[in-house]
């Protein structure tokens, strides 16, 4: 049994163990010093444990801290490990990025996108088999963004922008059609286009005589456009105008015989009408329109009179007034009118003058149109017009009573068929009974045509046709049935750049008279855009009158180039 004996012996048994170890530390104490804390004290490897605090082989402070001896400078340069006999791995892993946003192979979940609060969430892609988004139908279908609508833009008040909440939405400018077109002022709601074409060139038979005479000629050409931008109702002012002056008179004849063209030819022309339409109600609508009509004889018609020293001038002047009624897809139009046709006095070349009072009438007429929409892009429709003649002298120069009734009736459609062929065709009969029994009755078919093709988005072509029956001078001649047919073709080379080339063709039959004659006139045009308020424009055309008279058929080649200037 161990007792306190055994207690003491173990406690003197350590004492006398750490007695020799004590006496050691007091020797050596005198030489004892601390320690340089470096990374190499912390090192895992043994050799820098093992030396000792004033070994020559240990890296003082200084020596750590220097950059060029840092180790990643060290392990830079180290060799590349070397690919021999290592087998290579090609593209990328499966799986590999595809958890975002495509498929994914492994069947992970899809990562979802984080929001800050309040912050708009986008709307989720079309998905395959969904209708897509309604598109607005005041907009315009593009195939790429233009990089103008990207970029950085000047900053605009939020009212222009349309972004101040509550505010209404701004009205949409109509896309310009005419990127060279005419842009116009504003006078309150009315806009306002102006121009003013100047030209010069050679006519080679401004006459139309025989022998031909050629003459250098000018036109001065202004225009006046005025359009209202009412939501109801609607006021249209179109007048346009040009007068074609010579540098000199025509030359008489040698023998003394006068022309059958006058000394002067100079010609001013004419055409003006202002429309108007009041909206009483969704399918009532009134309608007016005057018009005004200034011009001249044709060269080469036998209406003008030998030895005149210039043209005698028209004026017709008129109006009319309708009423427009739709009865859901029929439409009801009728309307009155009243015109009024005055001729100068004529004068020759001996000084002394002679009156047209015989050609002056006024007319008094009505037309009526019944329409029915068929079916979207096609609306038939038939139309009738009457009218009356009254001329201001019973007998005209040669004893002809010239007081005359007639009209016309007439059928045909408007179509439009996706805007590629647009425009109107109509077939009638036309006729005219006068009050003198030795005059004829005046009749024939009548063809009204205005169709526009549009075959490519740089190719347009257009064809008209017209019908109408006008007054002669001639003896025993009832009046004259013309008929005349233009084909034109249009081409934008570029956007600047059109060439235009037309071609007409008609025939003038002098009821009561052997005369027949045709008309042919071939033309080419090149119009050069500068800008939007500057064209050029050349004229290249071929005039023909081929009359079954002898002496009566002519010729006339026309050159001509100007200069448009319009705003």
């Amino acid at each position: 049994m161990a007792g306190p004996a055994s207690g003491r012996n173990g406690r003197a048994r350590l004492f006398r163990a750490a007695l020799p170890c004590l006496a050691l530390f007091v020797l050596t104490g005198t030489a004892a010093r601390a320690q340089t804390v470096t990374s190499d004290l912390f090192s895992s490897r043994r050799t820098s444990q093992m030396l000792p605090p004033d070994s020559p082989l240990r890296r003082t402070a200084a020596e750590v801290n220097d950059p060029v001896n840092s180790p990643k400078l060290q392990e830079s340069d180290k060799p590349a490990p070397s690919r021999i006999g290592q087998i290579p791995k090609y593209g990328l892993p499966a799986a590999s990025g595809a958890a975002d946003i495509g498929y994914d192979s492994l069947n992970r979940k899809r990562k979802k996108p984080k929001y800050y609060p309040g912050q708009a969430k986008p709307k989720p892609p079309v998905g395959p088999g969904s209708p897509p988004p309604p598109i607005a139908s005041n907009t315009r279908l593009r195939l790429s963004i233009a990089p103008s609508e990207s970029a950085h833009r000047t900053p605009i008040p939020p009212a222009m922008a349309g972004t101040v909440v509550g505010q209404p939405p701004r009205k949409r400018l109509r896309i310009d059609d005419d990127p060279f077109g005419a842009v116009g002022d504003y006078a309150g709601s009315f806009l306002i286009k102006s121009a003013v074409e100047f030209s010069g060139g050679y006519d080679t038979n401004p006459g139309r005589l025989v022998p031909a005479q050629g003459k250098p000629f000018y036109v001065i050409a202004p225009e006046f456009l005025v359009v209202s931008d009412w939501e109801r109702h609607a006021l249209v002012a179109d007048l346009r105008g040009s007068f074609t002056g010579y540098g000199s008179n025509l030359t008489p004849n040698a023998d003394g015989t006068p022309l059958s063209a006058p000394l002067d030819v100079d010609r001013p022309n004419f055409i003006g009408h202002v429309d108007g339409r009041l909206d009483v109600s969704r399918d009532t609508r009134l309608t007016a329109q005057g018009r005004l009509f200034v011009s001249t004889d044709n060269p080469g018609s036998p209406n003008v009179q030998a030895g005149l020293a210039r043209y005698p001038i028209l004026t017709t002047v008129g109006t009319t007034l309708g009423v427009d009624q739709s009865f859901n897809r029929l439409q009801v139009s009728a309307g009155a009118t009243v015109d009024r046709t005055d001729y100068t006095n004529s004068k020759l070349t001996d000084g002394t003058s002679t009156t047209n009072d015989d050609r002056n009438f006024n007319q008094y007429g009505g037309v009526g149109r019944v329409s029915y929409d068929l079916k979207p892009g096609i609306k038939p429709f038939v139309e009738v017009q009457g009218d009356s003649r009254v001329h201001d002298v019973r007998l005209d120069r040669s004893g002809f009573a010239r007081d005359s009734s007639g009209g016309y009736v007439k059928g045909g459609t408007s179509f439009e068929f996706s805007r590629l062929l647009t425009g109107e065709i109509a077939v009638g009969y036309a006729a005219r009974d006068y009050v003198d029994p030795r005059l004829d009755r005046l009749e024939g078919l009548l063809v009204s045509s205005s169709l526009v093709w549009t075959a490519t988005p740089l190719t347009t072509a257009k064809f008209y046709s017209d019908t109408t029956i006008t007054e002669t001078t001639l003896p025993g001649t009832s009046g004259v049935l013309t008929h005349v047919y233009t084909v034109e073709v249009d081409h934008d080379f570029r956007r600047w750049l059109t060439a235009i080339g037309k071609f007409t063709w008609g025939s003038l039959d002098y009821q009561g008279n052997p005369r027949r004659d045709k008309i042919y006139a071939v033309s080419g045009e090149a119009i050069y855009k500068m800008n939007r308020n500057v064209w050029l424009r050349g004229t290249l055309r071929r005039d023909w009158l081929d009359s079954n008279l002898q002496g009566n058929s002519t010729a006339s080649t026309v050159v001509m180039l100007g200069v448009r200037l319009q705003h």
